[in-house]
């Protein structure tokens, strides 16, 4: 194998080039990515960039004599728009073709949109440093979806003293992943603090004064965020020859096609521990998978290991914490298992079928939740191995 493409330039992609690098891959490695920054850190551009906490620099993952280092063939500002998967060439927008003899795709997702014009999303550093010059004392803001990221930014305007709404289609914001009742208690913290929630709406446009519902109501505001969630970069994919469906299709090795990977958002890959296909948009999974689809990509067919990572994520909202480990989507039962949930401080168990499959802490610190990213780790059976309310 002598030249070896990835495309992304996130965490995923840098994961993958410097994982290369450190098993012993000398051959030419060419980096692809679309922004025209090196590597930079993406959660902090709804918490930390946002409010001001932190300036653009400190976002970046590594220094230009990091990457120097890694003596990369370097692509930025240059977007893939066509893979031929059977003839091992990749296209670029300008319209340069690479040869390759192993692809790792890490192209990660982009925005959802809402019809109209003017409202800001929350993807990029560009989209960051231009909602940060809007926010100001007394600035109306409508933030649209009230998951994490639109969450992080509805608490990070109100510190900034903007007037936020934050609106949801659903009856309670996250049940879907976390369930009602940690939902509900995390939709508090924004009425707490003077928060306009408001769920159960649906946002047809985005107008010249803020946002329409669909029963005819105008939200006015000078701002809107958009915050309903992602689709992965698979566009351009059209016609490769590869299994796209929800993000690119893969096996627990993380293959999509021979000699083909992909890693991080746009990976849809099956998960042996939790026996499921998942795709996750967390940070510390694109890292994670990003090394793993490098050393799978190098290694023999026989040596190959399955990705089988028990996910983790975090979010920071006002003064709460939030850290949670396993697969929370379409779990069958929630129980808190310490702490208190009014007082917005406690650890929440996750079973799915006779396992347990997740947990969820708030406010409590990280040793509260090492047992149960064991006991996920271990498939353990629900009541047995861990405590759990009976």
């Amino acid at each position: 194998m002598n030249r070896i493409v990835v495309v992304g330039a996130s965490a995923a992609g840098l994961a993958a080039v410097e994982t290369l690098r450190r098993e012993g891959y000398e051959g030419t490695l060419t980096l692809v990515g679309d922004e025209p920054h090196l590597p930079y850190d993406r959660p902090p551009l709804s918490k930390q960039l946002l409010a001001s906490e932190w300036e653009e620099d400190r976002l970046r993952l590594r220094r230009p004599e990091d990457l120097a280092a890694l003596d990369l063939d370097l692509r930025l500002g240059a977007a893939a728009s066509g893979l031929d998967v059977a003839g091992q060439r990749l296209r670029l927008a300008d319209g340069c073709e690479l040869p390759y003899d192993g692809l790792v795709l890490a192209t990660g997702v982009r925005p959802r949109r809402l019809p109209g014009e003017g409202a800001h999303v929350l993807r990029t550093l560009e989209d960051a440093l231009t909602l940060r010059e809007r926010l100001q004392p007394g600035l109306r803001l409508v933030v649209v979806g009230a998951g994490f990221l639109g969450a992080e930014a509805a608490a990070v305007a109100w510190r900034l003293g903007a007037r936020v709404t934050l609106l949801e289609p659903a009856a309670v914001p996250l049940a879907h992943a976390v369930g009602e009742d940690v939902g509900r208690v995390l939709s508090q913290a924004h009425r707490d603090r003077g928060v306009d929630l408001r769920c159960g709406v649906t946002v047809t446009e985005v107008t010249e004064d803020g946002v329409l519902l669909g029963d005819g109501e105008v939200v006015e505001a000078e701002e809107v965020l958009v915050a309903v969630g992602s689709v992965p970069n698979t566009d351009w994919l059209a016609g490769s020859g590869l299994t796209v469906g929800d993000g690119v299709v893969c096996d627990e090795h993380l293959e999509a096609a021979r000699g083909v990977y992909a890693a991080g958002d746009v990976a849809r890959w099956y998960n042996p521990l939790f026996g499921t296909t998942m795709r996750i948009e967390h940070r510390t999974n694109a890292a994670e998978q990003g090394m793993a689809a490098a050393r799978n990509l190098l290694a023999a067919p026989h040596a190959r290991r399955s990705f089988a990572p028990v996910p983790y994520f975090w979010s920071d909202q006002y003064d709460m914490k939030i850290q949670a480990y396993g697969f929370l989507r379409g779990h069958d039962e929630v129980a808190v298992v310490d702490g208190d949930l009014a007082e917005r401080r406690f650890v929440a168990a996750y079973r799915t079928g006779d396992r347990v499959t997740g947990a969820l802490a708030v406010g409590m610190p990280p040793k509260a939740i090492r047992l149960w990213r064991q006991a996920i780790a271990a498939g353990a059976a629900w009541g047995e191995s861990v405590r759990v309310p009976a």
